[in-house]
């Protein structure tokens, strides 16, 4: 018997790459996991996704203060090699930046105008009708439903030379999947490579650095 027969009638393609060729990696308890051969991501079905009222709900429990000293250390990892990158008087857009961003906070302070979008906390979509010289993702691209649509929004979103930063943590030992506290996090339903993302860049036509681990920058040519 094949238990994995009427998952694999409702995953067609990978989310990120859209290849056809997704195949079953694990199950977890009730919960189907995917990954793809082509950019060897993976993922939850979309029969697992929480609704979007559960979704918002978790967010809520997230304790991200923007004047945490903590925190602002962790999203710094992405803020200091994007800011090698950035001239000043640039203006950006924190994607998926939650109820408060410490990271949209810092680039302020170091004298940049930003922008803020969430579906949840800031979804005022008329700053969706402009471009940006750079675009940040502090742990954002993990809860994408739609990767390749979100990448496609994001490469539209930017202007030519522009950066996008991304924050998320490396999914790099299959066995240790299974206890990895990323994935126990209900509303991350995408786990990436490097692979993953050089796959994406190559889609997007970007060029894409890995500065550190667990940070991504993606440039869009002129």
């Amino acid at each position: 018997m094949n238990i994995f027969s009427n998952e694999e009638k409702k995953v067609k393609s990978c989310p990120v790459c859209l290849s056809l060729q997704p195949k079953p990696f694990i199950k977890i308890q009730s919960l189907q996991y995917w990954t793809c051969p082509i950019c060897e991501v993976k993922f939850l079905s979309p029969n697992h996704w929480l609704s979007k009222k559960d979704e918002y709900e978790f967010y809520l429990t997230h304790e991200n203060d923007a004047d945490n000293l903590g925190y602002r250390k962790f999203v710094s990892k992405l803020l200091e090699p994007l800011l090698e990158k950035l001239s000043k008087k640039t203006a950006g857009l924190d994607y998926g930046c939650g109820p408060s961003s410490a990271l949209a906070k810092m680039f302020v302070e170091h004298g940049f105008k930003i922008t803020l979008y969430d579906p949840f906390f800031y979804p005022a979509k008329d700053v969706l009708n402009f471009k940006y010289d750079f675009i940040t993702c502090s742990e954002v691209v993990e809860h994408f439903h739609y990767p390749a649509k979100e990448f496609n929004k994001l490469n539209s979103l930017l202007k030519p030379g522009g950066w996008l930063g991304i924050m998320t943590s490396f999914q790099t030992d299959d066995s240790r999947f299974k206890n990895w506290g990323y994935r126990r996090d209900p509303t991350n339903v995408v786990f990436y490579r490097i692979k993953t993302f050089m796959v994406v860049a190559k889609r997007m036509g970007w060029s894409c650095e890995i500065p550190c681990r667990n940070i991504v920058l993606m440039n869009k040519p002129f």
